[in-house]
């Protein structure tokens, strides 16, 4: 048995155990058929950078191409730079398809032939008004052309109709805490896009990942069982005739432009077309937080999602490292998971941002990032003295220890904590898009297992939110990744801990 059927044989245990608490998930099925999440993608790109600058590079030109569908599901909808791109981009292509039907004969076949272009936005927080008064139900609150423009900062209806360009926006939201925090694009059912960014305005450290194959089916179906419940799920599109093909081939990309928005921290690695084992990790809202506020009160376990059994199991099974890039690290069990995983000699690294989302950290969490690393660090430190005399004394029955067969002496793994600075060279002259923050979520285990998607190592994440993860197993793929990230991030880390050896 290799280290992937290990692995998900633990975690598909793991998810299953609690049934009965899978009946309120959304979606249900993603607990209790978790095989069904299991696939393989072929993974296209990598890349960070700002969320403008991922948008503008990467998002929109694909959308630009598209031939008949576009599905894009964010969490946050601000206005922003990336908001003005994404609305010059709908304009854009609603322009050429209008401007080509007008210049065919009525009677041309090519006209009777261009398809409506299905576009499908979903999102979750726009203001806290609107969270405040959001519909509870689960078909959330479809906007009305009427509020395109206005609200949303989207095209003219009209424009979109003249360009057969079929829109609809809808949002989701459950109080008190639960945003359906999701990233992703989804164009013509054949290619498809996970970003850690946002529809907003800040200039955060931001990761995106491009993948095909049946990985974009299973994503597919995630988005249907969320917003669009009462269509049927079909993931092949109709197929492209003689003169639907000329069409395409006339309103294909080489005829669009996009301004690119350019950010000092991008980096773009192409990456072989091999498709490799992938697992979808879907990870249900539950509008209860389950609060304990109280010293005297223990932890509870976050609910058995996907996502969450897929962290605890790779940090339970982790045999030399662990890489973890989270804006925020509140999660209790996460921390925990660590600190056991140190105790077996696994070697640990943190990436994570200061003072990021305070009020948020404190409503969701009860806490903040830096309380939390605080408290890891002394909990981290005892340990170090309490094998440092194990060593001593040769007394190794009141530790974990991992025995070091040559040495015969108790090892703890080293433990790395950062914070993300920007460039001091670009922020000092005011750089644009220069990232200030942390906000790409990833997981590396061992050099074979990569985490992405939306999820957060903190309380909101594990608790209260919807979450959306991809995990990929692949030593060339993490070592793509890895190297990219470790390339954009030179110069902007602050060392928070370094425990040595």
């Amino acid at each position: 048995m290799n280290s992937l059927d290990h692995f998900k044989e633990l975690w598909i245990d793991a998810v299953k155990a609690p049934v009965s608490q899978c009946a309120a998930d959304f979606p249900t099925y993603a607990c209790s058929e978790p095989e069904s999440l299991v696939s393989t993608s072929c993974p296209v790109s990598f890349e960070v950078g700002t969320g403008a600058s991922i948008y503008t590079q990467s998002l929109l030109p694909a959308i630009l191409g598209a031939e008949h569908e576009v599905i894009l599901v964010t969490c946050f909808w601000a206005p922003s730079s990336t908001l003005t791109a994404l609305r010059e981009t709908l304009e854009q292509l609603a322009k050429v398809r209008r401007d080509y039907i007008h210049s065919q004969p009525p009677s041309h076949a090519t006209r009777s032939a261009l398809r409506n272009l299905e576009v499908r936005i979903c999102f979750s927080s726009r203001s806290f008004l609107q969270k405040l008064f959001h519909p509870w139900s689960r078909d959330g609150y479809t906007y009305p052309r009427s509020e395109w423009e206005s609200k949303l900062g989207l095209p003219d209806p009209k424009l979109l109709d003249a360009g057969l360009i079929n829109l609809q926006v809808k949002s989701l939201f459950f109080l008190p805490f639960s945003v359906m925090h999701p990233k992703f694009l989804i164009v013509d059912r054949r290619r498809a896009w996970l970003p850690s960014c946002n529809i907003s305005w800040e200039s955060w450290f931001e990761g995106c990942v491009e993948i095909r194959g049946d990985a974009v089916t299973t994503l597919l179906k995630f988005y249907h069982s969320v917003w669009d419940r009462r269509s049927e799920i079909n993931s092949q599109l109709p197929a492209t005739d003689g003169p639907q093909q000329q069409v395409d081939y006339t309103l294909g990309p080489g005829r669009r432009e996009i301004t690119p928005i350019q950010s000092p921290a991008r980096r773009l690695v192409a990456l072989q077309p091999d498709c490799i084992p992938t697992i979808l990790l879907p990870s249900s809202h539950h509008r209860n937080p389950r609060f304990r506020p109280f010293p005297w009160q223990r932890s509870l376990r976050p609910p058995n999602t996907p996502l969450n059994c897929a962290i605890l199991c790779l940090i339970a099974t982790a045999r030399e490292k662990i890489y973890i890039q989270t804006p925020n690290l509140t999660s209790v069990a996460v921390i925990d998971a660590l600190l056991e995983a140190l105790d077996r000699g696994v070697d640990v690294t943190i990436v994570t941002s200061k003072g990021m989302m305070l009020l948020e950290q404190i409503l969701t969490g009860g806490t903040t990032t830096s309380s939390c690393l605080r408290s890891f660090k002394s909990q981290y430190e005892k340990r170090k003295k309490r094998f440092m005399h194990a060593a001593g004394t040769g007394n190794y029955d009141d530790s974990h220890a991992v025995l070091d067969l040559e040495a015969h002496l108790p090892t703890l793994g080293s433990l790395d904590i950062f914070y993300f600075t920007p460039l001091m060279a670009n922020h000092s002259r005011h750089m644009p898009e220069e990232p200030v923050h942390s906000h790409l979520k990833l997981i590396t285990v061992d050099a074979e297992y990569a985490v992405l998607g939306s999820g957060n190592m903190d309380r909101a994440s594990w608790f209260t939110s919807q979450e959306l993860g991809i995990l990929f197993w692949s030593k060339d793929f993490v070592a793509n990744v890895s190297d990219t990230v470790n390339r954009s991030l030179r110069g902007r880390l602050s060392l928070f801990f370094h425990s040595g050896r």
